[in-house]
């Protein structure tokens, strides 16, 4: 595949990208790399990673547990003293190999430790292939708040494995869809009705359809790195679903969700509301409805679950003057940004997830 040229960094793939990553550390005068991983990815990402690298440069490892409820920065001080402890000075290296959590994680610290070092993003779930890693968001959530603390830094270079996908359960490739169904909808309805035939695809055509993801999501930040404008689209499903998996995080009794999944019952939901807000008719809904409601498992919400996850949008980093910003459809294809929707919409937008989970079982 081809070298998808971002901001200041390029995108990378398979053993071309280990060539080109192969080609930078020889060019450089990194002093020492330090390798973030979790358990789950020291256990099946790891080795063959190194196993492409080829270097002289000295290499550590730093594990973290897996998990958003780990993506904290009580993990950061964490992973602060372990580079504190290997001597790590400014002229190190980072690379993050894992999903959302490690390269989220792992950015910020890099960006923050003695006020900055190098990192390299080797994303090894479908979610962080086609969103967490691409675009310079890094950091980490405060209590069960979402991406509360961080700041927006690129990486020297992203690598995407899609050899690593193998070694992902089902339900973390549905997590990553959610993202690339995003991008559809925000963007290009082509693309759109191209993931609607998954089960029909193979392992090639799936590796087309997350590059195309990637390069959506690339000229959207290009156009806006600092989130003014139209970057602000890629937030479409996540004022909802953000409070969602924030409000499942926290509780005792709930499931908690995969960010994907949160993110699906949040596009049905900021999709009822672009039908009652912004124009989009009733037919586009009914298909956004259907196709996310195949795809993913119906989570119940109860009348007293729905005010509780309202408190949580008013944490949402999307705010501006205390009005809660959604991303709403006018189209599929077109998104617009900076909607306001009262309350008493948020509720009939759940009674219609909850009538169209009712349905699908039917």
């Amino acid at each position: 595949m081809t070298t998808i040229q971002a901001a200041s960094y390029d995108i990378v793939f398979n053993q071309s990208g280990y060539d080109a990553l192969n080609v930078l550390l020889l060019q450089s005068s990194y002093s020492k790399i330090f390798v973030i991983v979790d358990d789950h990815t020291h256990e099946d990402c790891l080795a063959p990673f190194l196993g492409n690298l080829a270097t002289e440069i000295p290499i550590e490892v730093i594990e973290i547990p897996h998990g958003e409820i780990n993506k904290t920065i009580e993990t950061c001080s964490g992973v602060w003293d372990a580079l504190a402890a290997l001597d790590a000075d400014r002229k190190g290296l980072v690379i993050n190999v894992g999903g959302g959590v490690v390269t989220d994680l792992g950015g910020f610290v890099a960006s923050t430790f003695k006020r900055g070092m190098d990192f390299i993003n080797i994303p090894t779930s479908l979610l962080s292939m086609v969103d967490a890693s691409v675009g310079g968001k890094t950091g980490v959530d405060l209590g069960t708040l979402k991406n509360l603390i961080g700041v927006i830094n690129n990486p020297q270079m992203v690598l995407i494995d899609g050899g690593f996908l193998a070694t992902l359960p089902p339900e973390e490739l549905r997590s990553g869809l959610a993202e690339m169904y995003k991008h559809g909808l925000i963007a290009d309805k082509s693309y759109w009705n191209k993931l609607k035939n998954l089960s029909e695809m193979t392992t090639d055509d799936l590796s087309q359809l997350i590059y195309e993801s990637i390069i959506i999501k690339n000229e959207i930040v290009l156009q806006d790195p600092r989130e003014q404008s139209i970057r602000k689209t890629l937030n479409y499903g996540h004022t909802l679903g953000h409070a969602i998996e924030s409000y499942c995080l926290a509780s005792d009794t709930r499931k908690t969700l995969l960010h994907g999944e949160a993110i699906a019952i949040g596009m049905i939901l900021e999709s009822y509301l672009s039908v009652e807000l912004t124009g989009l008719n009733k037919d586009a809904l009914d298909d956004i409805t259907t196709t996310l409601n195949d795809m993913y498992e119906e989570v119940a919400f109860a009348k007293a679950d729905i005010e509780p996850i309202i408190e949580y949008l008013k944490h949402d980093k999307k705010n501006t003057n205390g009005n809660i910003n959604f991303v709403l459809l006018e189209s599929i294809g077109s998104a617009v940004i900076d909607k306001q929707a009262p309350n008493e919409l948020i509720y009939k937008a759940f009674d219609h997830y909850l009538e169209s989970t009712q349905q699908a079982t039917l």
